[in-house]
């Protein structure tokens, strides 16, 4: 199959969406498939599929934009600037199959009306509201066939379009256990590290992460992301837990280390739709605490930390459970991230495409 996946982080970030499918290009290319990527980010040589330049401007400097429909957040300007350039790149004629996880813009040129124009999948990486509202512009959605990254979209979702329920992966050769490296991130040795690896916006509620932390004398919380809450992330960080706070951001290369380095994950999201934040935990052997959800429960199964997150003291006791578990959690932990290895969800995806495209 010739298969394009178009998004404008691709190449230029590491977020939940981008690894993903930058992972699926990969096990896709190196099983025999023709595969292009147009991101906004630049080609490198040590990767098996194609990569096309389409620029965008960064969503960073949409921050301070105002909310208007369509427009409605710093992802939508972004995206709104990489369409231009995707439409420039993309040749409906050299593709049996299309994919993306953005909307409305890129979704809408890859749909454009043309002579041939294959097939397209949209993946719910980050919900699938565009899938099943019927108000503003979702009235305009379409798709082909839509990856339903958990049961509940699956559910909801089935009766109108194609679906196919298919997980997100984790790269299983680098997220593993082994040795911690704590001084190569600045923290402390002899205290107890909490891991929160979240874009800093509200959904992702990183400042009730700091409140539970706050209230556990030993502990440091590490915060790697980025977002237009930063200033504000900080600030509480400093009022509650002076010196006992560290946010950073890492390359790709250095997550599985700083996973490792991590006594407990923490993630409080009450919104993910897959989140790979928590397979990648599990696959280094970090107990996970986060918010309970029949939805979090089909993907981390039952023997995690998850209860109802609303209240601070709650979430801070669960982290010390966390931290005393019995040692032979963690080899059941390891074991049950393997199921999402990246090449058992990649031949889940060929097969749904190769269905589609049929």
């Amino acid at each position: 199959m010739r298969v394009l996946f178009a998004l404008p982080g691709l190449h230029r970030y590491s977020r939940g969406a981008e690894t993903a499918f930058m992972s699926l290009a990969r096990e896709l290319s190196n099983a025999g498939d023709s595969v292009t990527l147009i991101g906004s980010g630049w080609p490198s040589s040590s990767q098996p599929y194609r990569f096309l330049h389409a620029g965008s401007c960064r969503r960073e400097n949409f921050e301070s934009f105002p909310a208007v429909p369509i427009l409605r957040t710093s992802y939508a300007y972004e995206e709104l600037t990489f369409v231009p350039s995707l439409l420039w790149r993309y040749r409906p004629h050299d593709y049996d199959v299309t994919l993306t996880c953005n909307f409305p813009f890129t979704n809408w040129a890859l749909r454009r009306p043309a002579f041939s124009r294959p097939p397209h999948v949209f993946v719910t990486q980050n919900g699938d509201w565009p899938a099943h509202a019927r108000t503003a512009e979702y009235r305009f959605f379409g798709c082909d066939g839509l990856v339903c990254t958990n049961p509940e979209f699956y559910e909801r979702n089935q009766s109108r379009w194609r679906c196919r329920l298919i997980p997100n992966g984790v790269d299983c050769t680098r997220f593993q256990p082994g040795p911690s490296e704590r001084h190569e991130f600045g923290l402390p040795d002899s205290e107890l590290v909490v891991l929160m690896v979240s874009a800093l916006i509200p959904t992702k509620r990183v400042e009730a992460g700091i409140e539970a932390v706050s209230q556990i004398a030993d502990a440091h919380l590490v915060v790697a992301g980025d977002g237009p809450l930063r200033h504000i992330i900080d600030s509480a960080a400093g009022r509650l837990m002076p010196g006992r706070f560290t946010r950073l951001t890492l390359t790709p290369d250095r997550m599985p280390a700083l996973y490792r380095s991590a006594d407990v994950f923490l993630h409080l999201s009450k919104e993910e739709a897959f989140g790979n934040v928590y397979i990648e935990a599990m696959a280094c052997g970090v107990p996970v605490v986060s918010h309970d959800s029949a939805r979090l429960r089909w993907i981390v199964g039952n023997g995690e930390y998850l209860l109802d997150t609303s209240d601070p003291e709650q979430v801070a006791r669960y982290i010390r459970l966390a931290r005393d578990e019995p040692s032979t959690k963690r080899q059941a932990r390891i074991e049950a991230a393997a199921r999402y290895s990246w090449p058992k969800v990649a031949e889940m995806y060929r097969l749904f495409l190769q269905e589609v495209v049929g």
